[in-house]
């Protein structure tokens, strides 16, 4: 018995050997201030490589702030600096040695900055911590009443923002990944540019379908000039706000995601919401798979579906039917490190395992 799921899937001269990957997933753990700030430790470490002996054709390590006032809380993970380079060379390293291809997510939070840690409660850090900053966006828009009006960016600062996007891809590229992601989703710094819910400006980034998408694409350029031909780059996008005619929509998503190929993306990588508002969010399993579907149909352009996946015959699915070339896991794979290796029994395909691991296949 053959399984889709498990046939590899390669991208430039990257060959993932399967189609289940992980996605990217903030873990707040991080040091906030001193020396150690943003740069990853044990507990990165013990994660990422659990789920790479777990599996996982491809990792994609969680949302990197491209620069400090970037990260969404201040525990956030880090490529602003060179030092914060050898932590994740590390955590590459030993995904490349385990047979998992070591991906990475770089982005800025915008808007949605200086939070605590999603377990300590909403809204900002308490601003006698010490800990906090004021957050920046395209226009000065909250993105909830709990949450700080950010300072609208000048066009200076939204080159400069561009230039740290390229910085931080080159030191992804010296920490051994070999896959690199654009965050562009969840009301997150880029994605507020996208959506007119977030983005009320009336200079060149602001206003019309090309305007909003002129940040976006120039970081994509700008990453591009510096992550090597040879490797592949992906872009997270909320295919919808879920605020009909308010926000981002899918029929905007379908028309960037051929803009985004044309410049140099090589999959989609398909999710929705998280930019505010009144947002009516149809959850249930595979809810976001449609629009994943429909990018792929539209455009030709590789897409990988997220968004309650947790079943292996329905992961399965997803990829025979054609409906995304491959399937992020997020939350399964917190509750499950193995699931890769489940999902392959359960199909019947044949998945390789680490040699200590040998006795249990």
């Amino acid at each position: 018995m053959s399984a889709a799921l498990f046939e590899p899937f390669t991208l430039r001269s990257v060959t993932m050997p399967h189609r289940v990957w992980m996605a990217p997933m903030c873990q707040y753990s991080a040091e906030p201030t001193g020396p150690g700030a943003g740069v990853a430790g044990d507990w990165h470490f013990a994660h990422y490589a659990s789920r790479a002996t777990g599996g996982a054709g491809l990792i994609l390590v969680e949302a990197t702030a491209v620069a400090p006032e970037g990260r969404i809380s201040p525990f956030d993970l880090g490529l602003w600096d060179d030092a914060q380079i050898e932590g994740l060379r590390r955590i590459a390293a030993f995904l490349t040695e385990h047979g998992t291809v070591p991906g990475i997510q770089i982005g800025h939070a915008g808007r949605k900055a200086a939070t605590k840690q999603p377990w300590e409660g909403r809204g900002p850090v308490d601003p006698a911590t010490g800990l906090g900053w004021q957050p920046v966006g395209p226009s000065p828009v909250a993105y909830a009443d709990d949450h700080q009006v950010p300072t609208e960016l000048t066009v200076d600062q939204i080159r400069a923002v561009t230039e740290r996007f390229a910085d931080s891809a080159r030191r992804a590229l010296a920490a051994g990944f070999q896959v690199l992601e654009v965050h562009g989703a969840h009301g997150y710094l880029i994605g507020e540019f996208l959506s007119p819910h977030s983005n009320r400006r009336t200079d060149a980034y602001g206003g019309s379908f090309e305007n909003r998408t002129r940040l976006a694409l120039e970081v994509v350029d700008a990453v591009r000039a510096v992550w090597p031909e040879e490797l592949p780059l992906f872009f997270r996008i909320s295919a919808t706000d879920w605020l009909d005619e308010q926000g981002w929509t899918a029929e905007e998503t379908v028309r960037f995601a051929a803009l985004l190929r044309e410049h140099g993306v090589d999959l989609l990588d398909v999710s929705t919401g998280g930019n505010g508002g009144p947002a009516r969010i149809p959850v249930g399993p595979g809810y976001q798979v449609p629009f994943a579907a429909r990018v792929k149909a539209e455009t030709g352009l590789p897409v990988a579906a997220v968004g309650l996946i947790t079943e292996s015959e329905q992961a399965e699915k997803i990829v025979a039917n054609g409906e995304a070339d491959a399937v992020l896991l997020g939350r399964e794979l917190l509750r499950d490190a193995s699931w890769p290796r489940r999902a392959a029994r359960e199909l019947g395909a044949e998945i390789s395992a680490p040699a200590p691991y040998g006795w249990a296949i």
